[in-house]
């Protein structure tokens, strides 16, 4: 098995066993993704890669990183989404879309604007939800820790996101659960002090996200794969953890997820991550192995040779790259050539390969 050796999950083939990563643009208007989103996918499609997924793309206004977030909770983001979605496809990536909620770390500036800091209302932003009310870090506005009835929504949410994603074209969905964000606040411990039947132990905290799931798979055609990203571990003692999230994982299988997106970190600010290239390669394999499901190696995977030895040696399914991408849209095209594969050209371009 090799980097370019093609993956099948359900009834869709990807050409390869590169993906791009969510990357969020912060350049959509009212959660419509625009001009920017085509060029800035589309480039990646054409680059080579077998999998291309959107930037976080919320399932309710609320859930928004920034004003400037793309969403899914509108109908309009359909037609929005739908040339995009086209042209990925007509270059032979499989298109994805990453459903999301930010939780309490909504209503935040653009990394560009106030070094993307939290907003007040007066500057557009608004109340973030969250699984407690413990604001994210000083300075973040409070959080309203969500009750039954706005669960019992957000669930639905999940489900019309998902509704609206395929009729856009999407051919496959990922559930955001990671990086500090809603689904993650619930599981995790260090943001989960709830004394309802969605806190205290691993079987209620992990409540929600299984929720999540069953609905979207149950709504997802059956032809196509579900995705979920976590953190697989919070990096802080009395924290989530690989154990957990192998338990996890095997719930997930069981539910009808295809494959786990592996990362890790983000639930609270400062603390320390010993990162360094592939650096999260082994939560994948142990997720791999021991809850049996498909995984993605992601995190500081740069060199062709490296991502070659991560699906040669087993350790992932597939490799997702992010920063690496935004340097250098034709990542997987210059892997080939590194490797002695090939991955056909657009016509246009045929002349130069």
């Amino acid at each position: 098995m090799t980097l370019f050796t093609p993956l099948r999950l359900r009834e869709i083939e990807f050409r390869n066993r590169i993906g791009v990563s969510p990357m969020c643009q912060y350049s959509a208007k009212d959660g419509h993704p625009g001009t920017w989103h085509l060029v800035h996918l589309g480039s990646r499609a054409v680059g080579g890669a077998a999998l291309v997924m959107t930037e976080a793309s919320a399932v309710q206004e609320v859930g928004r990183i920034s004003p400037a977030d793309a969403g899914m909770y509108l109908d309009t983001h359909v037609d929005a989404w739908r040339p995009i979605v086209e042209f990925l496809r007509a270059q032979g990536a499989v298109p994805g879309v990453q459903l999301a909620h930010a939780g309490r770390k909504a209503s935040t500036a653009a990394p560009w604007l106030a070094g993307g800091g939290p907003l007040s209302q007066d500057q557009g932003g608004w109340t973030p939800v969250s699984s407690t009310s413990v604001p994210f870090d000083v300075g973040h506005p409070v959080p309203r820790a969500l009750v039954h009835a706005d669960l019992e929504q957000l669930v639905a949410d999940f489900q019309q996101a998902t509704r609206r994603a395929v009729a856009a074209g999407f051919q496959f969905v990922e559930i955001h659960a990671a990086h500090g964000y809603l689904l993650h606040q619930f599981y995790s411990p260090l943001s989960n002090d709830r004394k309802d039947d969605y806190g205290g132990s691993f079987e209620n905290r992990i409540r929600l996200l299984l929720r999540v799931t069953q609905a979207v798979r149950e709504t997802l055609p059956q032809t196509l794969p579900l995705l979920v990203r976590i953190s697989a571990t919070d990096w802080k003692e009395r924290g989530w953890d690989l154990q957990q999230s192998i338990e996890l994982c095997r719930r997930l299988k069981v539910l009808g997820v295809d494959l786990v997106d592996v990362s890790s970190g983000g639930i609270l600010p400062g603390i320390r991550i010993p990162t360094g290239p592939g650096y999260q390669g082994g939560f994948a394999e142990a997720i791999r192995r021991q809850a049996g499901v498909a995984t993605a190696a992601i995190g500081m995977i740069t060199d062709p040779a490296q991502a070659q030895s991560i699906i040669a040696n087993g350790q992932a399914d597939m490799v997702f790259l992010a920063r690496e991408m935004l340097r250098d849209p034709y990542w997987p095209r210059r892997a080939a050539a590194a490797l002695q594969a090939k991955i056909k050209p657009p016509l246009q371009y045929e002349r130069a390969w």
